[in-house]
């Protein structure tokens, strides 16, 4: 018993000393953060400017795509909370009088789960969205009605198909872009990706952890949109940070392993994934990891529950300085009492 207790002490004496100079560092973490966004924003919009012809092609992200100019400083700014689970593809930025269409046909096709996403341009936030389980199963085309304005278009495929095609699409009633086929391994760059690892980027997401380590004490909203800059609208997220040597229990109830995909993705502080899978069982354990880092669950919907009347909760509690555990259930089962 004593030693339980010294060794809790221990462990906030540290985290008191780990604070003094964890903070100052990401604050400048965060500024630098800011700035370089700014930054690769204008880079990249003027780069768009001076080649007009990648507007109007699906950029599915990939190995070759990634290391193109610009690319990962963009994702690593715009999106760095990679979705390993999903095939990504982008296009844009365009200009819309009225509205725009997708050929949600090609889509389904390709993915029994998806879900596209409109953003305003050049600031990346989301107006609108459609999703597979929204669409007229009727209809070829779905239209998305746009006030006058400059956009681009985000789509992430889930259960994927064999053959994977970008769906065409239209601007006004006019022909924007045509289908587009991708190998179905597309997403194997995610394995190689750590690899990219280097100062500037751990510097640019230093501060993330730190966030995440004092959420309790820092507004929600702040964390939430530090941490899930474009998170996908009708998605539940649960994240948290996760210290070396730290075991993550993740206990989901039954029903939603049952009518969810319940995605998880481990990152480095530097915001690369380390490791990531489905969880399709009640009980998941991550062995310790030898690093500081981050992890985010996604829960969507399985395309044959997408009327499911169960609400996602999830809460996180930290026993002690060894284990945390994440605890995922169905919120319409809580009644008062």
């Amino acid at each position: 018993m004593v030693a339980v207790s010294l060794s809790a002490i221990a462990f906030k004496l540290m985290d008191k000393i780990w604070l003094l100079w964890s903070i100052p560092l990401s604050v400048l973490s965060f500024l630098f953060n800011k700035i370089v966004k700014l930054a690769i924003g204008i880079l990249f919009t003027v780069y768009l400017a001076l080649n007009k012809s990648k507007a109007k092609q699906w950029r599915v992200l990939s190995d070759k795509m990634i290391n193109a100019p610009l690319i990962l400083p963009v994702m690593m700014t715009k999106g760095p909370r990679w979705n390993t689970h999903a095939v990504i593809g982008t296009l844009g930025p365009f200009k819309v009088e009225k509205a725009i269409a997708i050929n949600t046909e090609t889509a389904s096709k390709s993915a029994r789960s998806w879900i596209a996403v409109v953003y305003s341009f050049p600031r990346y936030k989301t107006v609108t969205s459609l999703e597979s389980e929204q669409i007229d199963a009727d209809n070829s085309w779905q239209t998305i009605e746009l006030p006058a304005g400059k956009y681009s278009l985000g789509v992430r495929y889930y259960n994927r198909a064999d053959v994977i095609n970008y769906p065409e699409i239209k601007i006004d009633d006019q022909p924007f872009v045509e289908a587009y086929n991708v190998p179905k391994d597309i997403n194997s760059y995610y394995h190689n990706l750590i690899n990219k690892k280097n100062w500037f980027y751990t510097s640019l997401h230093y501060y993330i952890y730190t966030i995440l380590k004092l959420r309790n004490y820092l507004p929600a909203d702040f964390v939430r949109n530090e941490y899930l800059p474009v998170g996908a609208p009708a998605t539940h997220f649960a994240y948290n940070y996760l210290d070396p040597q730290q075991t993550l229990q993740i206990v989901t109830d039954a029903k939603i392993i049952e009518q969810f995909d319940v995605y998880f993705t481990l990152y480095d502080r530097s915001s690369l994934p380390l490791t990531w899978c489905i969880i399709t069982e009640t009980k998941y354990t991550l062995p310790p990891q030898d690093t500081k880092g981050y992890f985010l669950l996604r829960i969507r919907p399985k395309p044959e529950f997408t009327e499911t009347e169960i609400k996602v909760n999830s809460e996180i509690s930290l026993d002690d300085s060894s284990n945390q555990l994440i605890t995922i259930g169905n919120s319409t089962l809580i009644t008062d009492n």
